[in-house]
This record gives C-alpha cells, structure tokens and sequence, in this order.
C-alpha cells in the first residue's frame, strides 16, 4: 500500500485518490459542505488555512494545509511509501 503525506504527520492512501484541486470554486465548496453534511468530511489542516482537497473513491472528502503541488509532487515522486510485504 502507497500512502501520501498529506501534512503534519497524516497521510492518504494512494490507490484510493480521485483529485487534488484547490478549495476556492464554488462548486468545490459545494462538495465540501455536502461532505460535511453527509460526515464524510476529514479535516487534516490541523487548524490551519484548506489550500488542497483530496477526493477519495469512497465519497470522502480530506482537507489538506499542503499545496496541491506539493501533494502532487509526492504522489508523482512516490514519497511516503509503505510497503505491507514486509
């Protein structure tokens, strides 16, 4: 299983990851509220400002402090990886 650091010591798994996009459309905001209506909705920004909003193939919504870029980056670069196998 591959996981990706999400910021401050949370992580995602990887095989499970839809979209990274940024909060600030309105139809993103619209997802955000619906999660949290529905519970589905986890905040990892650990207080701070949402700047990455990871969908999840189970209607989860994650909110990230992390830019997008840089959660892309780690995605791409295979960072954070945990092997099972072992």
């Amino acid at each position: 299983m591959r996981l990706i650091n999400i910021g401050f010591g949370n992580m995602v798994s990887a095989s499970r990851l839809i979209a990274l996009v940024t909060p600030e459309s309105a139809p993103v905001k619209r997802i955000i509220q619906e999660a949290r209506d529905k519970g589905a909705l986890i905040d990892a920004t650990c207080g701070r400002r949402t700047r990455t909003v990871l969908v999840m193939d189970s209607d989860h919504v994650v909110l990230s402090a992390v830019a997008p870029e840089t959660v892309g980056g780690r995605f791409e670069n295979g960072d954070s990886e945990v092997n099972d196998d072992e």
